[in-house]
């Protein structure tokens, strides 16, 4: 089992469109029992799979209610129309939630009930808010892999810098980090002296118009788009991932990696 963070410093980098694909191809093409869970406030990824926020009888303050100290995420899982695919939908709650987390002094929550969700599902994968506060290092603490998109500009690599900073300064140790450079477009000259220097090596996502669809027709982009250069590309992403957690294998058990990146 894997605790997969898609999580971005600033916003509007196709985090979410990441994770959902990512959710889907877990669930369909590895045929895992696979939980996305929204932590962004915005809903996105509930929205793409074609949920809408809805109140839980048993949490009755929304889906920040699950971090306090009795809460079960059990409680917010919904079935999506992708099998083996289920989702924890966010809502207006989460604006509270860093405030929240900051007073129940809990750095593990997060993690503590992943871990209870091990048993359930092979692949969770937490679509993060953007930014850095009391979330981002509940996220960082579950993690057993951190995904980072980050756009195709010179500031990519300082980005990226200030994201490993920061969580070295919050976690002395984390999980593996792996950048993936999105919105790519190899007809720019700046796009392409990035990926074939700076960031050479990083997984791509390219800018494409399939990829944008994805929320108009709220649905992940291979079931609209299967074939579609974009689509080639983010399924070699996921299988790099895969190959990346296998290999991981031996050091992931109950516990989230505690090795740096």
């Amino acid at each position: 089992m894997a605790v997969i963070a898609v999580y971005s410093i600033k916003g509007g980098v196709g985090k979410t469109t990441l994770a959902v694909d990512l959710a889907w191809r877990f669930a369909v093409h590895g045929a895992r029992e696979t939980l996305l869970w929204d932590l962004d406030m915005q809903g996105g990824a509930g929205w793409v799979l074609g949920h809408e926020p809805a109140k839980v009888a048993h949490l009755p303050a929304g889906a920040a209610a699950v971090f306090q100290r009795d809460g079960k995420p059990q409680h917010l899982v919904r079935p999506t129309h992708v099998d083996r695919l289920s989702l924890i939908c966010a809502d207006d709650s989460l604006r509270s939630l860093p405030l929240q987390l900051a007073r129940l002094g809990q750095r593990r929550r997060l993690a503590a009930m992943t871990t209870r969700l091990r048993c359930e599902y092979e692949r969770i994968v937490l679509d993060c808010p953007a930014g850095m506060n009391e979330v981002t290092e509940q996220v960082i603490a579950a993690a057993d892999l951190v995904i980072v998109p980050l756009p195709p500009s010179p500031l990519a690599r300082r980005a990226l810098d200030m994201v490993r900073r920061e969580l070295l300064r919050h976690h002395t140790r984390h999980a593996p980090i792996l950048p993936v450079l999105s919105m790519t477009d190899m007809r720019r000259r700046l796009h392409r002296d990035l990926a074939c220097g700076e960031a050479l090596g990083w997984p791509q996502v390219p800018m494409a118009s399939a990829i944008e669809r994805c929320s108009v027709h709220r649905r992940p982009l291979a079931e609209f788009a299967g074939g579609t250069p974009a689509d080639l590309a983010l399924g070699r992403l996921w299988r790099g991932i895969e190959a990346k957690l296998a290999a991981m294998a031996p050091v992931l058990g109950g516990q989230p990696l505690s090795r740096a990146g």
